[in-house]
């Protein structure tokens, strides 16, 4: 049985005993039943810690009659354009509660103004059509986030299909609490065996230095399946990242929270993830500290949360000073192989528009 056909009879099971709702905490919002749960309580605000809140949200962007959970985001462009206001209004609500709870950085899920939709490739103008949906920074849609990050006095971590050329790209921005966009990061390692094979790759991992009410903390991101590769998160501390925040549209089973995990305790950092609650990626957002231990239990079963993410930054700086891992003792003129472009054949890869994948060219 595959992974999805698991997560899928989870979300049914739960929604069978009318559990419907969406849970910030602990605390159900709405729905019919409370479940039962030994999650943990929300770490209050110690006025101490970095609070990042994981943004668990079900997009209003989907296909309801589509006959499979991968097949309800295959949509065409005039469908996602219908939902997108609505879209926009689920995270506000979602960043506004974040505030309340006293979070200072409020992280989206992966490309949430199209609500992670791909196209039907045997369309015609299927592609053209879903590049169009892209978006650049003056849009309604980010400036809408920048004055919210304004509002709220408190950092927002936005997803969106940016306008670029060739090609779009898959982004977050980084808005600090006064409205600024301190950094834009496009997805380094596009999934090309769907359909961000129509996406044009970033080239690099930058790092910003983003003002909280602690002081400066050095910021980078990694999106989706850049975490499935060591190189990306060792980049990003390498160029001195303290906190990586990572938007996903994915399934997330224990061997992937494993790899999270490990990505954190091998560099001395804090990653932090937030993925769409609803199928076909189900929850399970999360976060490790610098240590690799975690911060908050994943929540799946189809249920959106707000779950804030409270960072001790002496602790971390702590925990980088005194490390053997990271950067310590490593020896990069050894290395050189970890950036050669020879291909052993039996990793060749064909893409999901039918042609061979290039490293060289992508």
């Amino acid at each position: 049985m595959d992974i999805n056909e698991i997560t899928r009879r989870g979300f049914l099971k739960k929604s069978a005993i009318g559990v419907t709702a969406a849970i910030v905490g602990n605390e159900v919002a709405s729905g019919t039943e409370t479940p039962k749960t030994d999650w943990p309580e929300i770490q209050p605000d110690d006025g101490k810690s970095l609070g990042v809140a994981l943004l668990q949200m079900t997009s209003a962007i989907t296909n309801p009659a589509a006959a499979s959970p991968w097949e309800s985001i295959v949509m065409d462009a005039s469908s996602v354009r219908e939902h997108q206001e609505k879209n926009l209004n689920i995270a506000d609500a979602a960043c506004r509660r974040a505030a309340a709870l006293g979070a200072d950085i409020a992280l989206f899920p992966e490309m949430w103004n199209i609500g992670y939709a791909v196209f039907d490739k045997r369309k015609p103008h299927a592609i053209e059509s879903w590049q169009g949906l892209a978006v650049d920074a003056d849009s309604a849609y980010v400036q809408h986030f920048v004055s919210l990050a304004r509002e709220l006095n408190m950092a927002i971590c936005l997803t969106y299909l940016q306008k670029w050329h060739p090609a779009p790209r898959n982004v977050v921005s980084v808005i600090s609490r006064t409205g600024d966009i301190v950094l834009t990061y496009a997805k380094v390692h596009t999934c090309d065996f769907m359909a961000e094979a129509a996406v044009s790759p970033g080239d690099e991992f930058p790092v910003c230095e983003l003002v909280t009410k602690f002081g400066p903390v050095k910021v980078g991101c990694m999106t989706c399946y850049d975490f499935q590769f060591p190189e990306a998160a060792r980049i990003l501390m390498l160029n001195g990242a303290e906190l990586i925040l990572t938007p996903v549209a994915t399934g997330l089973p224990e061997i992937y929270l494993d790899q999270i995990k490990i990505r954190a305790y091998d560099n001395a950092v804090v990653v932090a993830v937030a993925n769409y609650a609803n199928l076909p990626f189900d929850g399970n957002s999360v976060a490790y500290d610098a240590a690799g231990r975690r911060l908050v239990e994943p929540v799946s079963g189809g249920m959106e949360c707000v779950q804030i993410a409270r960072i001790n930054l002496d602790k971390t700086r702590d925990i980088r000073r005194t490390t053997l891992l990271g950067n310590a003792f490593r020896r990069p003129r050894k290395y050189g192989k970890l950036v050669s472009n020879e291909l052993d054949s039996g990793f060749s890869r064909i893409d999901f528009l039918g042609r061979p994948f290039d490293r060289l060219t992508r």
